[in-house]
């Protein structure tokens, strides 16, 4: 499987007729390759050039005297293999920008539902356009509205669009869109857990608070989050749990899902960590009905403090609570 989309730079001397002759030639000897214009000029003092497989992979060049960045979901030409990996973050700005808007306008034109959502299409491009994943990231968002039950993918594509649109989460961009995956392969089990921990970082957000993500303890592990407050003070670890719904598990009600859920994280990861972590129990892949009898029971969950949790596409947040939160949430949920 292969990673997120990342550059390749290199520092060899690079013209018109070696750019031909090590890259686009391999290329259309296996795949049968054009070289095109790219949409967009490139960055000052660069040549850029485009070139698109017949199997629908891309792959974006350009140079300079001094260095040379390769861009590409497809095989990667011998003479690039010893070259070092960056992230969109860790290259010249002006080269990630041209970069990006030409996968931007790419997507425009595949997949127009979903650039209609511009923070959430450039957060994603990562692993929208990875050599693996573009397709079952794509699908997911599309026949799978995210991970929401009872919902358009357009209402599902609106609500995570009016958080990234915050930046909250920008610094953190690669490493969070990575959580998404890049397997060929549709898993709407494992990719609606990775959203939880951005409906996760929404409440926190919207409720005031900077989120850290991927927060290493002395265990070895990583907790989800650390939040934040505005005005300095304790700042509580958060780790997210997403429980499955009972139509697609081995539970049989909702109330057990929760319970069979938060049993297996709180008997591993957390009790290693030995308390004090907050954890959320997101139920955003219930439905209507199953959601209700897990508000009207409130189960515990063995571990404290804990809210549990259920997110609308519309913004409606409802929750509650088990043990002494040190966590203000009042602005970011409906306490049930």
């Amino acid at each position: 499987m292969a990673s997120p989309l990342r550059f390749r730079r290199s520092t060899e001397r690079w013209t018109d007729e070696k750019v031909e002759r090590d890259l686009y030639a391999p290329l259309d000897e296996k795949f049968g390759a054009k070289l095109v214009t790219p949409h967009y000029v490139g960055p000052s003092g660069y040549e850029t050039r485009r070139i698109e497989m017949g199997n629908g992979d891309l792959a974006l060049f350009l140079w300079n005297d001094d260095e040379a960045f390769w861009l590409g979901n497809t095989e990667t030409p011998s003479t690039l293999w010893r070259t070092e990996k960056y992230t969109f973050e860790e290259i010249p700005y002006s080269v990630a920008r041209w970069a990006q808007r030409e996968l931007l306008a790419d997507l425009r034109t595949e997949d127009p539902w979903l650039a209609d959502y511009g923070h959430l299409s450039w957060f994603f491009l990562p692993v929208l356009f990875s050599k693996d994943g573009r397709h079952s990231t794509r699908t997911f968002f599309r026949d799978h509205a995210a991970g929401f039950p009872d919902a358009t993918s357009d209402d599902a594509l609106a609500f995570y669009e009016a958080f990234l649109r915050t930046g909250a989460l920008d610094e953190y961009r690669y490493e969070m869109a990575s959580k998404l995956g890049t397997s060929p392969q549709v898993d709407p089990v494992r990719m609606a857990s990775a959203m939880s921990e951005f409906t996760a970082a929404k409440v926190l957000t919207d409720a005031g608070y900077d989120v850290t993500p991927e927060i290493e303890v002395t265990t070895g592990h990583s907790l989800d989050f650390r939040a934040e407050p505005p005005g300095g003070g304790e700042s509580p670890l958060v780790e997210v749990t997403r429980p499955r719904p009972p139509t697609r598990r081995h539970a049989d009600t909702p109330v057990a899902a929760v319970r069979e859920t938060a049993e297996t994280k709180t008997s591993g990861q957390l009790q290693k960590h030995g308390g004090g972590a907050v954890l959320f129990v997101d139920c955003s892949g219930f439905r209507e009905d199953e959601w209700a009898a897990v508000k009207g029971e409130k189960p515990e969950v063995r571990h404290r403090p804990a809210v549990v949790l259920r997110a609308r596409p519309s913004g409606t947040v409802e929750a509650y609570r088990k043990g002494s939160l040190p966590l203000d949430l009042d602005g970011a949920v409906e306490w049930v």
